[in-house]
């Protein structure tokens, strides 16, 4: 997909937001948005769109090289081939979605998608570019078989656009509908994790993989959204590695290579539960609070703004940057986020962290100007504020407002 076509995806994103939050203030239904949680999801999704860029031509080259390689057959391009390809599609999907809750390898990568306990349209957007590669990897069963790549990419940005619109609370059972599509009751099913719910409803637009294969459930108690053993941290890196880090773990505990691959490809039912409460007061040893301040709100909501405006700009410009630009712009994207999770967290390093984060922007701005002076005199002034505890007490406390937490954080 052209990176220009990308970058206005992102306004169509928070076009479609903004309505739903709107109906949910109408409706009086505000609370079903939580500010730290949402600012975590679309964090998640900023990463995935930034780093897609990168890899999206290698996904779609990879269509090509099995089609013109390996296909097995010539499809045409004629119009019942769509609507037979769209079912393939959504065929290939019900599997890979099923597989990535069933093997725990996979599930790594797609338990960040179900780690929020909302459920809105900012949900759709916590998906990793690990859950991309091995979307891909399935997806190419269908060059294999001889449908053309070209006609696989259009169907499949209509297929993952769907899906967007079903992450929602604010839309009830939709009368037949529920009988042919899935629909957000159904998917509302699929995000929770009450008993009768967990691991039902894997289709993506058709509702009878799910009847046929067994795995569907309608709607019927209040979903709660969520892991089953939540997640208790906003850590961008953490939410992305932590399984992988609690696999690791499991491994070393397990004894002999029958048990160890169980681990790799068994489902994660067979994981200890103890693991990942260890490992959270290993690297996550800091108490995280809450803070509901206007202030702080402001300030996070400033990160992530200039997040998805350089995003937009990479995205529009991608192919006139050279990899020194492309580069920059991921570590600026990328630190950014990295400290919109320690700001949640009220980890007492982001304080450091702005200021490795003002380096990196001084670099590219002194690259745009080609200045070296420039350079050496804003780490000078950098280097000079860093250094006064004044500064840092200030910045505790325009962040946090709360003088119990400057002095806990600085401490």
């Amino acid at each position: 997909m052209n990176p220009q076509y990308v970058a206005f995806i992102i306004p169509a994103f928070f076009l479609f937001l903004g309505i739903e939050y709107l109906i949910a203030i109408q409706k009086k239904k505000r609370d079903i948005f939580k500010f730290d949680s949402s600012v975590a999801n679309i964090s998640v999704g900023i990463a995935e769109r930034l780093l897609n860029l990168f890899v999206s031509a290698s996904f779609y080259g990879m269509f090509y090289y099995v089609y013109e390689h390996f296909a097995l057959f010539r499809i045409p391009n004629t119009w019942p081939i769509w609507i037979i390809l769209l079912l393939a599609t959504d065929f290939v999907w019900y599997w890979y979605h099923r597989l990535g809750h069933e093997i725990n390898f996979l599930w790594g990568a797609h338990i960040v998608h179900h780690q929020s306990e909302e459920f809105n349209y900012t949900v759709s957007a916590r998906v990793t570019t690990m859950q991309a590669f091995i979307r891909n990897t399935f997806w190419c069963i269908l060059p294999f078989i001889g449908f053309n790549p070209t006609l696989i990419i259009t169907i499949s940005v209509l297929h993952a656009g769907y899906s967007f619109f079903t992450h929602t609370q604010l839309i009830n059972k939709l009368g037949w509908f529920e009988y042919i599509i899935i629909t957000p009751s159904h998917h509302r099913v699929h995000h929770s994790s009450n008993d009768k719910y967990l691991n039902k409803n894997y289709g993506d637009l058709f509702v009878f993989w799910d009847k046929l294969f067994g795995t569907f459930q309608k709607e019927e108690e209040k979903p709660v959204y969520g892991l089953t053993h939540p997640l208790k941290s906003y850590s961008f890196m953490w939410q992305h590695f932590h399984y992988y880090f609690e696999m690791i773990e499991a491994l070393k505990r397990a004894s002999g290579f029958k048990n160890k691959l169980k681990i790799i490809v068994g489902p994660p039912d067979i994981m200890d539960q103890n693991i990942r409460p260890l490992l959270e007061r290993k690297f996550l040893p800091y108490k995280s609070y809450v803070v509901t301040t206007i202030r702080f709100k402001a300030y996070l909501t400033v990160q992530l703004a200039v997040s998805l405006t350089l995003l937009f700009f990479v995205a529009y410009y991608f192919s006139q940057l050279n990899a020194i630009e492309k580069m920059s712009s991921i570590f600026l994207i990328i630190l950014t986020l990295t400290n919109c999770g320690a700001l949640l967290e009220q980890r007492k390093w982001n304080y450091h962290l702005e200021y490795i984060r003002l380096i990196i922007l001084t670099a590219y701005l002194s690259y745009v100007v080609e200045s070296p002076v420039f350079f050496l005199l804003s780490l000078c002034f950098i280097a000079l504020f860093a250094s006064q505890e004044s500064v840092k007490r200030g910045y505790y406390e325009f962040v946090y407002n709360s003088k119990e937490q400057v002095l806990k954080n600085i401490e």
